[in-house]
């Protein structure tokens, strides 16, 4: 019989499971950042206590290996100062028309629905070390966001 019609087994036909990405560059964190961290690792760590299926078990693992990781490497940074928007500001403005408020936060913390934009998204690095009245280029449109606040 050809090589090419044996079948070993169903595993090599499993989808193989990766460790899950980590963001490049450094893992700046709000106080709330790492605190959301850790309660993600205490809440695996209880996960993984009662689990008894092994496939369970290596996912729990693998999530556990990437959060505990992420709590590791983090860099609490210190809430900005002034009126210059950096890692951790809220800045209002206005962006094709709409008004938008978002806080800059790591990339862990990050739920752009609720406002919290990763400080390595395209638009948060375009605001960085703007100030209120400011109009910065974005998307290749001169002066397309207007900064209306920074706290």
């Amino acid at each position: 019989m050809s090589v090419a019609f044996r079948r070993e087994s169903d595993d090599e036909h499993l989808e193989p499971k990766f460790e899950l990405p980590i963001p490049p560059g450094p893992n700046l964190v709000t106080e709330r950042g790492l605190a959301l961290i850790a309660a993600r690792v205490e809440a695996l760590e209880a996960e993984l206590a009662g689990l008894s299926d092994e496939a369970e078990i290596k996912r729990v693992k693998r999530d556990l290996r990437y959060w505990r990781t992420r709590q590791a490497t983090a860099q609490i940074m210190a809430p900005p100062e002034g009126g210059t928007v950096a890692f951790g500001s809220t800045v209002t403005f206005r962006l094709n028309g709409k008004a938008r408020t978002i806080t800059l936060v790591g990339d862990d913390e990050a739920d752009p629905s609720a406002g919290l934009l990763s400080f390595t998204a395209p638009l948060s690095r375009a605001l960085m070390a703007a100030e209120a009245g400011d109009e910065i280029d974005f998307a290749g449109k001169a002066g397309a966001i207007e900064v209306l606040d920074v706290g």
